[in-house]
């Protein structure tokens, strides 16, 4: 049976896998797009798992203001290494980490990290970081932020 090419990309942008593994996961769980989503974030989770004892000396500060200019929001990701850091897939978590952090009052990273995810909330935070480390083959993490609030 013939797996459409087009779920292959969709699955493949949301979980990070590459197209072999989406294309085999889809073939073991007879093609139900979403048993195979979950057991492909289960899998870049694992991976994520076997990254974390590595060194996060690089990464970016990014910031984000929202669109009022009445909230805004500093963080700092580190990763591995610059070349890393350059990508889009970095720079896009940032962005979205940043927006997450300008929405609520987080006391610590763990907090963010267990967030539901504000574009979705089936996702937390931390399944947006693990996906990011399946896709660029490095550690991830949140290390720093700041929300700034106009007549705080």
């Amino acid at each position: 049976m013939a797996v459409d090419i087009e779920i292959i990309k969709k699955l493949r942008e949301e979980t990070g896998a590459g197209v072999l593994e989406v294309k085999e996961m889809l073939e073991e769980v007879g093609d139900d797009y979403e048993k195979a989503k979950e057991e492909l974030l289960k899998k870049s989770a694992a991976k994520a798992a076997k990254k974390s004892d590595r060194v996060a000396q690089d990464g970016l500060v990014y910031s984000y203001i929202h669109g009022n200019g009445k909230v805004g929001s500093l963080v700092m990701l580190g990763c591995e290494t610059d070349f890393v850091a350059k990508t889009d897939d970095f720079k896009n978590l940032c962005k979205e980490v940043a927006m997450q952090v300008c929405v609520e009052d987080y006391s610590d990273i763990e907090e963010i990290l267990q967030s539901e995810y504000i574009r979705d909330p089936s996702k937390k935070i931390l399944d947006l970081v693990n996906e990011t480390t399946a896709k660029v083959g490095e550690k991830i993490e949140i290390v720093k932020f700041t929300k700034f609030v106009v007549g705080e």
